[in-house]
Parts: C-alpha cells; sequence; structure tokens
C-alpha cells in the first residue's frame, strides 16, 4: 500500500523535472540597455523616472517564482536562462550612431521649441507643426520618418541580437519609457492615453 501512495509523489517529481526551459524578459537589464542607448542619442543623463515608473516598488523587474524544480534539486538558474541585453552589434551601434546625429542636427532645437515630442509608442512625432518655420517643415518631417523608421530597427535587432525576436514588443515598451525618462525638462511627450504633457 505505501509503495502506491508513493507513486503520485514520484510521478510529479518526474513530469515536473520535463518542465520547458522557461526565459523571462530581463525587465532590469533591457531598462539599463535602453538608458545607456537613449542618453547617448539625445546627448544627456536624465535620471527622472518616467510618470508611471515605479522604480522603487518590489516586483516592479521579475517577480520571484517559486520553482518545483528545487524539490528534485535542479538550481533554477539551469532551469531558466535570463540573459543580459545586450546593443553592443555593429548593426545596433550604426543606427545608434544615425540616431544622434539626426537628433543633434534637426531634431533637438524642435523638441526645445515644443513642436516635437516623444510618443507613447517609443517614437517622435509632430506634436505641434505651428511651431516649426514653414522654411523647415519637410526636413523635419523627413527627419523624424527617418528617426522613428531606426526606432523600430533598433528594437526589432535588439530583439534579434538577444536570440529572442518574440521581445520586440517589450522592448519598444521599455524605450518608450526611457524616451520620457531622458526627456529634458520642457519637453513634450504622450501619456499612456495618448494626451501630451509636458515634463
Amino acid at each position: 500500500m505505501r509503495r502506491w501512495l508513493g507513486m503520485p509523489i514520484t510521478a510529479a517529481l518526474a513530469l515536473t523535472a520535463c518542465v520547458t526551459i522557461n526565459v523571462y524578459f530581463p525587465a532590469a537589464e533591457a531598462k539599463e540597455a535602453a538608458k545607456e542607448f537613449v542618453e547617448k542619442v539625445i546627448g544627456e543623463e536624465g535620471t527622472t523616472p518616467a510618470p508611471g515608473q515605479d522604480e522603487g516598488k518590489p516586483g516592479g523587474g521579475m517577480a520571484l517564482r517559486f520553482d518545483p524544480l528545487m524539490l528534485i534539486g535542479i538550481s533554477p538558474a539551469h532551469a531558466q536562462t535570463t540573459p543580459d541585453i545586450t546593443i553592443k552589434t555593429p548593426a545596433i551601434q550604426a543606427i545608434q550612431s544615425r540616431m544622434a546625429s539626426r537628433f543633434d542636427g534637426t531634431l533637438r532645437k524642435h523638441f526645445d521649441a515644443g513642436a516635437l515630442g516623444f510618443s507613447n509608442s517609443g517614437e517622435v512625432s509632430v506634436r505641434d507643426a505651428a511651431k516649426i518655420p514653414l522654411g523647415d517643415r519637410v526636413a523635419v518631417n523627413q527627419a523624424v520618418a527617418e528617426q522613428n523608421r531606426d526606432a523600430k530597427a533598433v528594437y526589432r535587432e535588439i530583439a534579434v541580437a538577444n536570440n529572442h525576436p518574440e521581445w520586440e514588443a517589450q522592448i519598444r515598451s521599455v524605450f518608450a519609457r526611457q524616451w520620457v525618462a531622458s526627456a529634458r525638462s520642457g519637453w513634450w511627450y504622450q501619456d499612456a492615453g495618448g494626451a501630451w504633457k509636458q515634463k
């Protein structure tokens, strides 16, 4: 009888040992990578957290999880892989260089004037076209389009470079918050609902 009672526990442990390896999105590492990338593009250190970011709140990054593999002596380090987020590939650095050059050459003065802002999707948006001199509008619109093309490309490239293309949306979300966090005082940004606010 005792032998049969032990069977369900043994079966449960055996099933647990066959769990698929989980790879959790490394939120804290992504945030650090985004901060490094964004600050090189806009050329200043931003330390103010983005509105709605709970930096000090427990569980803001990765949640602690009970891992049943611990019951049979398999370390979670072997069962879960939490890679660092790399932004040091030639493709990513080339995009970063283009974005920084474009930001300094064309976009910064229009952020300062209040014409441009950071959208809640991690891109640049023309917030108030009337604040862009008529003779500059074509160049500014082109620079905005190119900056957004590069932003989309870099979110995808970071996900692919880290062997997790499925992370693209999460990387975009982390970057969207970081653009706001690194923005200068007086610049405009969209909140989660799409309303424009001034930092």
